[in-house]
């Protein structure tokens, strides 16, 4: 049991990381209470050495881990990396490069969709995890020795994980793949929360354009307010409020106090005040520049028949290929290819080659799917003369 709390040793561990192929990254956090994760351990394992880091102790400076996870070097390999990703990008303003993710690796070589790790180092690592602190309140301190030993657990497994996957995606020549996929963890954009772009996130019942501009005021107003006193969304207007308001378009103080649980104080205080001006500011707006939600799939008429075949054909291919289907397609996509888009991601580079071709080839004919046996099998369909 290693923990970290003070900056000279800290320096003194990240230092000869600096030189490793890749070292295995983790984080324990909590937001339940506040709007912006709060950083509270972070487990980092290299080769021969791990360490749990204690990002609550006092006078502790995580500078040296800083300049660890920007370092062009070493490769940053991380499990389900999303939420970590982010609690970096707001320390350091930057994504962590280069960067590995265990799952998405998993999903590409056919563990299943969505592997916890708890299962990859279960079935590849060959290692037994006690997840009984797994739900933990990691900002009291002194933290435990178990707890210690749990959150240290989740990088020391994941040396082996990491070497098992890559060993696997050598083999099938599938690295390019996880290099596509990591586009999306790698752009900085991902953990960014516009408050411009918060409406798109809810959804109202109606979809005129006035109705979709007051939306997008008082979700950008709630988005703006929860970032700057740093509490949860739904602690300041549940998204219920958010819509109800949208639809009401209230003119008055008194018209935002029949909101359902809102309640007068909140109407007549600084929270309401700028809740009006907010949905001024929406009614002022000219047609012009009054927003558009993007077409629901529901009205793409997607017929039920041809989506239901796509999906057969993509448990099929999924199968065939060794790979998770959801990574391949998404229920979203799968309805828009059937009702006749072709600009989808599913339509380009490996996707292409693992479904997508076949499946526009179902779609128009030139293939067909026939059982044999309990098993389904992709048929040449011959043009009638």
């Amino acid at each position: 049991m290693k923990l970290i709390t003070k900056t000279d040793e800290l320096a003194a561990f990240c230092k000869p990381l600096a030189e490793a192929e890749f070292v295995t990254v983790d984080t324990e956090f909590m937001r339940e209470r506040t709007y912006w994760p709060k950083l509270c351990l972070a487990q980092v394992a290299g080769p021969e050495d791990a360490a749990a880091i204690d990002a609550l102790a006092e006078g502790i400076d995580l500078g040296p881990l800083d300049e660890l996870m920007a370092n062009p070097k070493v490769l940053k390999v991380f499990h389900a990396a999303r939420q970590d990703l982010e609690i970096f990008y707001l320390r350091m303003t930057q994504v962590p490069q280069p960067l590995f993710d265990t799952q998405v690796a998993a999903m590409v070589c056919g563990h299943g969709e969505a592997a916890s790790y708890e299962s990859l180092a279960t079935k590849l690592a060959k290692a037994k995890i006690d997840k009984s602190s797994r739900f933990t309140d990691w900002s009291r301190r002194p933290l435990s020795e178990r707890q210690i030993t749990y959150a240290l657990s989740d990088v020391t497994h994941l040396r082996v994980v990491y070497e098992k996957l890559k060993a696997q995606l050598e083999k099938s020549r599938r690295l390019p793949w996880i290099t596509e996929e990591m586009a999306v963890l790698n752009d900085p954009a991902t953990y960014r929360a516009d408050p411009e772009q918060a409406w798109r996130r809810l959804k109202p019942r109606g979809s005129s354009p006035r109705l979709l501009a007051i939306l997008k005021e008082v979700a950008a107003w709630r988005e703006r307010t929860t970032q700057r006193i740093d509490i949860p969304r739904q602690r300041l207007l549940r998204d219920e409020q958010l819509l109800e308001i949208a639809s009401h378009a209230p003119k008055t103080i008194e018209e935002l106090a029949l909101t359902r649980g809102l309640g007068r104080g909140f109407a007549e205080g600084w929270q309401g005040r700028e809740l009006m001006e907010a949905i001024e500011r929406a009614r002022a707006l000219p047609e012009s520049e009054l927003p558009v939600r993007d077409r629901p799939v529901e009205q793409l008429r997607a017929p039920g028949a041809v989506v239901d075949l796509l999906r057969t054909l993509l448990r099929l291919k999924a199968e065939q290929a060794g790979v998770a289907g959801r990574l391949v397609a998404s229920a979203d996509e799968i309805d828009r290819l059937a009702a006749g888009k072709r600009d989808l991601p599913v339509l380009k580079g490996w996707r292409r080659e693992v479904f997508g071709a076949d499946a526009v080839d179902l779609i128009e004919g030139r293939v067909a799917l026939a059982l044999s046996g309990e098993h389904t099998r992709l048929i040449p369909v011959t043009p009638a003369s």
